[in-house]
């Protein structure tokens, strides 16, 4: 079994969060696949402030609000679908604190993560309004953090790139050509992520041998 988490950094219930978990729906129901939604919003995240405390006593961040919370759902899982909304041609500054707050994970607990396996998608309320550069910095985090990413289709190259119109759930499914491109986007994650679960498994079957 392989569970994907998707992880939405709006600070709202709008856009992103829908397109999330449409993604999430076409998962349902497919054999081997595990899914699961967690969201920044209404959450307390303080920003990683650089006082190097995981590094020098080599254990977790001493900050407490709701990150921990979400970083246990994040470390059990075995491939993350990141989406935000796009602010100033980037993604938001909440998802932004999330993955600053990861630094344990990759510079005290590297191997807790260095199978896992990362897409994105950005959404955005004009058509060429920093999607693209949402979803890059989006994968520029998760290659920080040790996250392999897995690209998308013909379609979007990089990730899923939809367009909102500043209407809400109702815009982004009158962008059928974003909408089809997360569905692809979603279908190849949840390929990579069975590979990778058997490819362990015959880790593990040649080591015993």
């Amino acid at each position: 079994m392989a569970k994907i988490l998707a992880v939405c950094g709006s600070p709202r219930n709008q856009a992103t969060e829908y397109v999330l978990k449409k993604a999430l729906e076409h998962l349902e129901g497919r054999e081997g696949i595990e899914t699961e939604f967690i969201t920044v919003r209404g959450k307390k995240i303080a920003p990683c402030n650089g006082c190097g405390y995981c590094k020098k006593n080599k254990t977790w961040c001493c900050i407490q609000d709701d990150c921990q919370e979400l970083l246990e759902k994040f470390m059990a899982a075995d491939a993350y679908l990141i989406g935000s909304p796009v602010y100033c041609y980037s993604s938001t500054p909440q998802i932004a604190a999330f993955f600053s707050r990861m630094r344990p994970l990759f510079h005290v607990y590297p191997e807790l993560m260095r199978d896992k396996l990362g897409s994105a998608l950005a959404v955005g309320g004009t058509r060429n309004g920093g999607e693209e550069m949402a979803v890059n910095n989006l994968l520029a985090m998760m290659m920080a953090r040790g996250i392999n990413i897995v690209c998308n289709e013909v379609y979007g190259y990089a990730g899923g790139f939809v367009w909102s119109q500043d209407k809400g759930p109702d815009g982004v499914e009158m962008d059928q050509t974003g909408m089809n491109g997360v569905l692809k986007l979603a279908d190849k994650l949840a390929d990579m992520a069975l590979i990778r679960e058997y490819g362990k498994k015959a880790l593990a079957c040649a080591a015993d041998q």
